[in-house]
């Protein structure tokens, strides 16, 4: 059990870029709820692109704050600007950690510091070859993503023009987008 005083330092903002419906919103903040008892998962920031009433229900109810960007925005400074903690957990609405990622953040943000603040990297589990391949290419990128644990420094203009990458134990599954239902009803 850690004490008080690092639980106080190791905590971190969930950043959630929410570009899907409500139900991939809902979705990611409710797997955060864990973290949140834990003493990992400090306050979330909701960084959308448009008002949706819907959204909007979901950010008041569970206490999140929440930014409005122009589209091509950069989410995650625009995200951090809000939050109330140097860490930052980055997903998109409809991410779900899967079980072990509240170790495997936790163990990351104590040793990176003494590491040099790297990007913490999250797998992501594909369901297609074409999935798989594109999480594969884009571990490959430099750039903050959805699925990354990044301190502050990171995001301002100072950063390293190219950040060391370390790999984190853990995944995150997407939600898949709600299907349309169909009338099953026989034609005729």
């Amino acid at each position: 059990m850690r004490s008080f005083a690092l639980y106080l330092l190791m905590m971190l903002s969930a950043l959630v870029h929410s570009r899907a419906g409500p139900e991939a919103l809902a979705a990611t903040l409710s797997a955060l709820v864990t973290g949140v008892a834990e003493g990992v998962v400090a306050d979330a920031v909701v960084i959308v692109e448009q008002e949706s009433e819907a959204i909007d229900l979901i950010i008041e109810a569970t206490g999140a704050h929440h930014v409005v960007i122009a589209a091509g925005s950069d989410p995650w400074s625009a995200g951090a600007a809000l939050a109330r903690r140097d860490w930052f957990i980055c997903l998109e609405a409809g991410d779900i950690p899967l079980e072990g990622w509240i170790g495997a953040v936790d163990r990351f943000a104590f040793i990176a510091e003494r590491e040099g603040y790297p990007i913490g990297r999250l797998a992501r589990r594909a369901p297609d070859w074409r999935e798989w391949l594109r999480e594969r290419v884009g571990r490959l990128s430099r750039a903050i993503r959805a699925g990354d644990i990044v301190h502050r420094s990171k995001l301002d203009g100072a950063a390293a023009r190219r950040p060391r990458i370390a790999g984190v134990e853990a995944q995150i599954l997407r939600q898949p987008a709600p299907q349309p239902e169909r009338d099953l009803a026989p034609a005729g």
